[in-house]
């Protein structure tokens, strides 16, 4: 039987090894899914799954309580600034101003077209966009932070947010009508 979060957080903040081992066992699958959506291949997500965790634990006593799903919520933060400060390091984020032989509009898939992608196949094609544009992507629909929350964090401005979030979501749509239209 798993321990309540709050629980779990208290014994690792004793130093608890086993349940620094749950925690670990419990998060780090999700973990690393975080990882992975933003720096692309599973071996550098893995190196940063062991970052967050060593800051995880380094940290654990600066955890507040805020009730249940607040550990997660804070483990995962710590994934997501461990990522984009990995990426920083690596100088993959890039957001270039031109256009990328992109339309100025594009239609997005249709429901049919989205049923018929499988799931792990629209993770792979939002793992394969650009680092800056999956970054902001991800920051933007599954992080669901604001342009002016993005430009903060990537030290960008909003405009710039807003027009690679642009050409993700065109470059995507595109890369999934062609896979559509191929199966």
């Amino acid at each position: 039987m798993s321990m309540e979060e709050r629980i779990l957080a208290e014994r690792c903040k004793a130093g608890d090894n086993d349940a620094r081992r749950e925690l670990y066992t419990r998060f780090g699958g999700r973990l690393l899914g975080i990882c992975l959506r933003y720096v692309g291949d599973r071996a550098t997500a893995e190196d940063l799954l062991h970052d967050c965790f060593i800051k995880v634990f380094a940290a654990i006593d600066r955890f507040s309580w805020r009730g249940e799903g607040s550990l997660r919520a804070w483990m995962e933060r710590i994934a997501v600034n461990v990522s984009l400060e990995a990426l920083r390091q690596k100088r993959r984020l890039h957001y270039p101003t031109t256009v990328d032989r992109l339309p100025e509009r594009y239609e997005e898939p249709t429901s049919d077209e989205m049923e018929r992608l499988p799931y792990d196949d629209l993770k792979r094609l939002i793992a394969e966009l650009p680092d800056g544009y999956r970054t902001v992507f991800n920051l933007y629909c599954i992080e669901e932070l604001s342009h002016r929350e993005i430009a903060e964090r990537l030290g960008i401005s909003e405009k710039t947010s807003s027009s690679q979030l642009f050409r993700a979501k065109a470059l995507l749509a595109r890369r999934i009508k062609e896979y559509v239209k191929d199966k």
